[in-house]
């Protein structure tokens, strides 16, 4: 029987893996046999994930990714002993809600550093020759909000629409590399960074939010999917793209 998504003994780099979607993503590709490295600042999170893997040869690194210039060093780390990748998730993700009246940089720049600039730093150092497999899939966690503004969330939206832009440049440089890479853009989906953004909004606001979406509340696990095809040979001829995982939220 063939399993298109068939990842065994593939390398793979997750950041933002101690919770939420990055969680499930990291679980869902051991299932598919896939031996990943778990990237997070919450050790004990991270733990966690790592218990609930299949069997691998897994491993975890409590990093902070908004420390940019120790991301190679970082990367230098988890390629010894002959650890190649091939393949990189940049699951790790903020979210900051403040009127454009009163938005600073510091505030702009805090989300930009976890959402797109350390993104742009693990792809830059995945897409040298040493660190990958003679190629490799890439991909960037991104989001509706790409797409669709909403009130309060200037930074935000930009960090995602920046991700989004740049696949579409990474894949263009990367091809002779046999890299390929793209974004997943999720709606609103069940996790502790739904919750958390829920309380921001008041009852009737947050319902006509999730009216958008025809099909309803997204999982974690709807977009673990969408990513391990993405890493799979099965998208071979997918590059440059955002895939909506959003249960229609686009389509009105």
């Amino acid at each position: 029987m063939i399993n298109p998504m068939d990842l065994s003994g593939k390398n793979i780099l997750v950041t933002g893996a101690s919770s939420g979607i990055g969680k499930e993503i990291a679980t869902y590709l051991s299932k598919l046999g896939a031996n990943v490295i778990l990237v997070a600042r919450n050790v004990e999170g991270l733990k966690a994930t790592l218990s609930q893997l299949e069997d691998g040869k897994h491993i975890y690194y409590a990093f902070d990714v908004t420390k940019i210039g120790e991301i190679g060093a970082l990367m230098d780390d988890i390629i010894k002993d002959d650890r190649i990748l091939d393949g990189f998730v940049h699951s790790a993700g903020t979210y900051w809600t403040m009127p454009i009246r009163n938005l600073k940089y510091e505030d702009i720049h805090r989300v930009m550093l976890v959402n797109f600039y350390a993104f742009v730093e693990f792809s830059k150092i995945f897409s040298k020759k040493k660190y990958n497999n003679c190629g490799g899939s890439i991909v960037g966690i991104s989001s509706v909000a790409s797409f669709a503004g909403a009130k309060g969330c200037t930074a935000y939206c930009a960090s995602k629409s920046a991700l989004d832009s740049a696949v579409r440049v990474m894949a263009l440089e990367f091809a002779g590399k046999n890299i390929r890479v793209n974004t997943v853009n999720p709606s609103w989906i069940k996790t502790e960074m739904y919750d958390d953004v829920g309380s921001l909004f008041d009852r009737e606001t947050f319902a006509n939010l999730l009216k958008r979406q025809p099909i309803g509340l997204g999982r974690p696990s709807d977009v673990a999917h969408a990513v391990a095809f993405l890493l799979s040979e099965a998208s071979r001829f997918i590059t440059g793209t955002s895939l909506k995982v959003d249960g229609g939220y686009l389509a009105q």
